[in-house]
């Protein structure tokens, strides 16, 4: 039977997530709050929003919900400051919240690429604007951004998707020594295939099921849960001096 780790500096800690209603996020935020920590979440999902709050409803700290598009920079700033306002200076920031649409490239337009970048990669960087100030403040705080495998093992069926999301690290890579004097670490944090409610409904079939036996080192479906454990990891003091890097949770596909 397994057992996971306790972490002492969150409790008590301000978190914010982006895209928590659920799957990943949702985990994100169960995981937090069980730790705890003090945590709000954005996002227009207000029914699964309002199941995620109720299932939690026993958390040290109860989860606060703030609607928010996060392709609306203006929005996304304001519910920043209101969550703030709410649950104090955030100390940590995980940027989860996406879509993986299957588009092709010949169907694509300019206002659907504008859109992906918004909802995969625009709102990673202004949210870590609106948060940078405050933990500073703190003396420090940490900003989990969520990559993905799909770029890396050259996946078809989503190319504004996989750009984004190389674009990720780089963004990373491009805040880590500059935010690090001030000991804010900023850490990719790259699931692989994610089995969720949405992957079970939409693409998991037959061939997925054997490509996941063939590719992964390790059998049995990856789960958010694993991904939330190691947020955790990336959120707590545990995790002091590591910045700048890609920590890959995919069950040793990549």
């Amino acid at each position: 039977m397994s057992s996971f780790a306790s972490y002492p500096s969150l409790v008590g800690r301000s978190v914010l997530i982006t895209g928590g209603a659920t799957g990943i996020g949702a985990a994100f935020v169960s995981h937090f709050a069980q730790q705890g920590a003090r945590v709000a979440f954005l996002d227009i999902d207000e029914k699964g929003a309002a199941a995620l709050c109720e299932a939690i409803s026993d958390a040290r700290h109860a989860p606060v919900f703030l609607r928010c598009d996060v392709t609306d920079v203006h929005a996304l700033r304001k519910s920043i400051a209101d969550a703030s306002s709410t649950i104090g200076t955030i100390s940590v920031l995980i940027n989860n919240a996406a879509n993986d649409r299957r588009h092709r490239l010949e169907d694509t337009t300019p206002e659907e690429f504008e859109h992906s970048v918004a909802v995969n990669l625009r709102h990673q960087y202004f949210a870590t604007q609106a948060v940078v100030a405050g933990m500073r403040e703190l003396g420090g705080g940490s900003v989990i951004c969520l990559g993905s495998t799909g770029w890396m093992i050259k996946n078809a069926g989503y190319p504004m998707y996989a750009m984004a999301k190389s674009a990720v690290h780089g963004l990373v890579n491009g805040l880590a020594r500059e935010l690090g004097k001030d000991r804010i670490r900023i850490n990719t944090l790259v699931p692989g295939w994610v089995i969720t409610d949405k992957q079970r409904e939409l693409w998991l079939d037959e061939a997925g099921e054997r490509e996941i036996q063939q590719k992964q080192c390790m059998p049995g479906y990856l789960q958010a849960d694993d991904l939330a454990r190691a947020a955790l990891f990336l959120g707590a003091d545990d995790s002091r001096m590591c910045t700048g890097q890609d920590f890959i949770v995919d069950g040793g596909w990549a």
